[in-house]
């Protein structure tokens, strides 16, 4: 099978795939107890008054009309209104997503580069003492509980030291008065350095364990033999030749950690006020707000096929073994 074909392949299986989860998630969300209109209706108002509103949010529809409306708007772009915000869920989804991708996206980039880096030296040199220190470094942060991690360096780095501010994304006071440009990255990068070094330090160390591990397989093939019989340079070896094969299954956890990250990373975002994606799926999720809870589970689905889909053809670039 050629490569376009499986491309063509992969994608139609994308969109079925989230076809599924589509309808999955309709009827999840449709089974929970409770009643949504409670969020939108007071008790002061009058019958005709609550009726209409409750059309206006499609509650009185049938639940098969209802899921028609729901595929057909969100085959359109459109997801409705939030019950709870009152605003279009695009305009809410547009504003959290990319809080979260500032911070994980960056992260990621950030934590697997050194995570990378770090595990092809140490694989190259096992049994060393750094291999050692950086292999108990990288189990003691992957094992750690993200919560306990965030707080920690909150109490280190906010209250004791008072170096950064204890949560949030920004400065109130600091952009009422009209601030330069400068003042507002200043403030921003401010805000975004804990949590970017929480999410960092918990992710390279899987990002090096699989990395040397991946790497420790690689160097006993036969064609590094080869590379080593012909005088290459160490340095050549580990990096051109063993790294890049190596990097294979560190590009799929790569892509579906980023994918992952914007509703698991719902731990750091609360722990550190940061208002993203996960923390609001969360939120939206304990207020029954359907419309935007089910938008927000959507756009993390999508984010994870396509991270697969991309992983799997990233793959033949890396290594020109891999036939489709």
């Amino acid at each position: 099978m050629s490569l376009r074909r499986y491309t063509v392949m992969r994608f139609i299986q994308l969109l079925v795939t989230f076809f599924i989860v589509m309808t999955l998630i309709f009827i999840l969300f449709r089974l929970m107890p409770g009643d949504p209109g409670v969020f939108l209706i007071s008790p002061k108002m009058s019958e005709a008054a609550k009726e209409t509103i409750r059309e206006q949010f499609g509650l009185t529809k049938s639940i098969p009309e209802q899921y028609i409306f729901f595929i057909k708007n969100t085959l359109k772009g459109e997801f409705g209104d939030s019950f709870y915000y009152g605003r279009p869920v695009k305009d809410i989804l547009f504003e959290k997503i990319l809080n979260s991708i500032v911070l994980f996206t960056f992260g990621a980039i950030l934590a697997y580069a050194i995570g990378m880096t770090i595990g092809k030296i140490i694989a190259w040199k096992r049994g060393s003492k750094t291999d050692t220190f950086f292999t108990m470094v990288g189990l003691g942060f992957w094992t750690f509980f993200p919560p306990w991690l965030g707080l920690i360096l909150i109490w280190i780095f906010s209250y004791r030291l008072d170096l950064f501010p204890l949560g949030g994304m920004i400065t109130p006071d600091v952009w009422a008065f009209n601030p330069t440009l400068s003042q507002k990255i200043i403030d921003f990068l401010h805000h975004l350095a804990l949590p970017l070094m929480a999410y960092v330090l918990m992710w390279f160390a899987g990002s090096m364990l699989i990395m040397r591990n991946s790497m420790l397989e690689t160097l006993r093939e036969d064609y590094i033999l080869t590379a080593k019989a012909k005088g290459l340079k160490d340095k050549v070896v580990r990096d051109k030749h063993a790294a890049r094969n190596a990097m294979l299954p560190v590009v799929t956890s790569f892509s579906m950690s980023i994918a992952f990250s914007f509703g698991g990373g719902v731990l750091i975002e609360t722990v550190f006020s940061w208002p993203g994606i996960g923390r609001t799926i969360v939120d939206v999720t304990l207020l029954q707000d359907y419309p935007l809870a089910q938008a927000s589970f959507m756009v993390i689905t999508l984010a994870v096929l396509i991270a697969n889909f991309a992983a799997d053809i990233v793959y033949a670039y890396l290594d020109p073994r891999v036939k489709y």
